[in-house]
């Protein structure tokens, strides 16, 4: 039997764990007390950026609070999903990051200093910014067909332009297109997907792999030409538009998405608030509306369906990556 002397002890050794706990349960009660902040990984004007700052007033609405969307850029979505899952799990600090921050990071850099699936919870996606295959007046074909006839009769001679750099989902998804369909297509990077969309649109580059956001004024007034959508079904943003699956390459899929994430530890009652409230916003639709103004997709999952896609996409591109030896700038 344990005389008195070590039961103290013991208890005394629980309390601690037992404040923790109890803390986190009476602030999730509570919650929010005060602003929450939402770390977007891209700079402003992106699709993310803009997606944030339409669902953000929404949000404060429903939670009380004001919400307040702050951009933390670098490392391909890195830098912001990294100084999120380093704070504190109070649900007052929200990263919407990227598919790539999550899923290619670490295959592409050496020292990622976080770990998506053990220091970052998810909430719900956010939206899905729909990658496109474009050509420009230089290219005399119409269909992705024409784009794989071309590349097989003369290899390594055709070139497409790729917006934001090696590593990029562009790029990533550039790379998938030519080992699917056996071709050698010259991959060159642009900083940005203005400037790759520019060099298509001059005529420098017959080709090129960028998002339907960037390009899709210049779909419309004609300046370039949409050959097929990378994702796994059209999208309702630009219906019209095949995907590459059906004009010839079936089983292809790629495509760029956002999701809400917070700390590691979060209380299950603050992540599940912050997603229902969150997928009655996005399923709203007035915001679906102003998502396709800009060329986005609204979406909303469950917590768990974001975790099954990190460990989907992580497979999938983190083997490619690793075959093909792709690295980041």
């Amino acid at each position: 039997m344990k005389s008195f002397p070590v039961i103290i002890r013991s208890l005394l050794l629980l309390l601690p764990a037992a404040w923790t706990s109890l803390g986190f349960a009476q602030g999730a009660e509570t919650w929010p007390r005060r602003p929450i902040h939402i770390t977007v990984v891209f700079a402003p004007g992106g699709g993310a950026d803009v997606a944030a700052r339409l669902v953000g007033p929404k949000l404060s609405e429903r939670l009380g609070q004001p919400v307040i969307i702050e951009n933390r850029p670098g490392m391909g979505g890195g830098l912001g999903a990294d100084y999120v899952a380093k704070s504190a799990p109070d649900g007052y600090n929200l990263v919407l990051a990227s598919s790539g921050g999550l899923t290619s990071l670490p295959f592409l850099y050496k020292n990622v200093p976080f770990n998506a699936e053990k220091d970052l919870a998810p909430i719900t996606t956010f939206g899905v910014s729909p990658l496109v295959l474009v050509a420009g007046p230089t290219f005399q074909g119409k269909t992705v067909k024409d784009v794989i006839t071309l590349a097989q009769q003369q290899p390594g001679i055709l070139a497409h332009a790729t917006a934001g750099g090696n590593g990029t989902a562009p790029h990533l998804a550039a790379e998938l297109f030519k080992v699917m369909t056996k071709t050698q297509i010259i991959h060159v990077p642009f900083k940005g997907g203005a400037p790759a969309l520019m060099s298509v649109m001059a005529g420098d580059m017959p080709l090129g792999f960028v998002d339907l956001a960037t390009v899709r004024p210049q779909l419309e007034s004609g300046k370039v030409r949409a050959l097929a959508v990378l994702g796994k079904n059209r999208t309702s943003v630009a219906p019209q538009i095949p995907t590459v699956a059906e004009s010839g390459v079936p089983g292809y899929e790629a495509e760029g998405w956002f999701a809400l994430m917070a700390p590691a530890g979060t209380p299950a009652a603050i992540i599940a608030r912050l997603n229902k409230e969150l997928r009655d916003i996005l399923e709203s639709p007035d915001v679906k509306a102003r998502f396709a103004t800009v060329g986005l997709e609204p979406t909303s999952s469950t917590p768990e369906e974001v975790a099954q896609m990190i460990r989907r996409d992580s497979a999938k591109w983190g083997k490619l990556i690793k075959e093909y030896n792709i690295t980041a700038d």
